[in-house]
């Protein structure tokens, strides 16, 4: 193995690949997103493994933290109902001029809400891409979160983020509204999702606010709009005439925790097949399948974060195994471990 790049260049691109990765809400962001993760580093022979010098060895471990380090994403049963429920509303929608449908996906924390929806994106992105191979200037999907407290302002500002126009201090509102609805015109949006929807409450001033802004921007962007948040079956998003008219246009897709069954037995299988470590013994994960559902509460968030956690510690620990012991020093969410708490009390008696 050559190293031809100083360690501090390799160290700065990677953190800039990270951080492009994580900015979902720019445009560049979102089309490294779409670009597809890097390839993952080749793990060594044990023959070559040994021969690293220490300065080798710290970069080639380096990129194994990195790509465990990296959120794997699980075509799971709810991701392609949601890839197929967003799919068939696009197309439903082509031809509306008014009252187009559109998606609300709704769960508890770490049950792949983002994911799902991020999926869906990258689908119609890669599509769109297809039909019009070599047009630059297409903006298919368009992404923003909604701010905690988030005022009309904030909400069309972060459409403006996204797609990298300038919110001026003195900016008005319908300045800003119209700059987005002509970029997403003229680029043919066709998909806007809306993550931390529950952040829009009807029964406050400025959520009422928030959700007639976005009730516009639906109106003027010929785009099917896709929401995504906590418990929306019963949050204030839906409360209200505001909330009946979002009830009556919007398809709901809840996600729940997994149940211990085929499909968990396959997220810890791929999961395990993902890990580049030198002396973990094949399919010891799969064989702790139930004691991993236990753990993580049938929560995929909290079960990735566990095993890529596990991970990272052998390879900084040099154990280079993820064991039973190492998935428990992990300290996950707290919905998670409160979930555990019980059983590991009643294991204590």
């Amino acid at each position: 193995m050559t190293i031809s790049e100083p360690a501090g260049r390799h160290t700065a691109l990677r953190e800039a690949d990270a951080e492009a990765n994580r900015q979902l809400t720019t445009l560049d962001g979102w089309r490294t997103f779409t670009a597809g993760p890097p390839e993952p580093p080749v793990l060594l022979p044990p023959v070559k493994f040994g021969k690293l010098s220490p300065a080798e060895r710290v970069l080639y471990d380096e990129d194994r933290l990195d790509h465990h380090a990296r959120m794997l994403v699980v075509a799971t049963s709810f991701v392609e109902k949601t890839v197929v429920c967003g799919r068939r509303l696009v197309l439903l929608n082509r031809h509306a001029i008014s009252a187009r449908r559109g998606l609300m996906v709704s769960g508890l924390p770490s049950t792949g809400k983002t994911s799902a929806i991020t999926q869906l994106g990258l689908a119609h992105e890669l599509l769109d891409r297809a039909r019009h191979p070599n047009v630059a200037d297409r903006i298919p999907v368009l992404y923003i979160t909604v701010p905690p407290a988030a005022t009309a302002r904030m909400v069309a500002a972060e459409f403006a983020r996204f797609l990298g126009l300038p919110v001026r201090p003195r900016s008005n509102m319908t300045d800003i509204i119209e700059a987005v609805v002509g970029v997403c015109t003229d680029t043919r949006t066709g998909l806007v999702l809306v993550d931390e929807i529950h952040n829009v409450s009807q029964v406050t001033r400025s959520g009422a606010e928030v959700s007639d802004t976005l009730k516009y921007f639906s109106e003027r962007i010929p785009a099917t709009f896709v929401y995504a948040g906590i418990g929306l079956e019963t949050s204030e998003l839906l409360a209200g005439t505001r909330g009946a008219q979002i009830a009556g246009r919007f398809t709901l897709v809840p996600t729940r925790p997994f149940p211990y069954g085929s499909e968990w037995k396959g997220l810890v299988a791929t999961m395990e097949k993902t890990l580049l470590l030198h002396d973990h013994p094949p399919g010891s994960l799969i064989k702790l399948d139930r004691y991993l559902h236990n753990r993580a509460g049938g929560m995929i968030g909290a079960l990735s974060h566990a095993i890529r956690g596990a991970a990272i510690d052998a390879i900084l620990g040099g154990t280079e195994r993820v064991t039973k012991e190492g998935i428990d020093a992990i300290p996950l969410d707290h919905a998670a471990e409160s979930a555990v708490a019980p059983l590991k009390k009643a294991a204590r008696r």
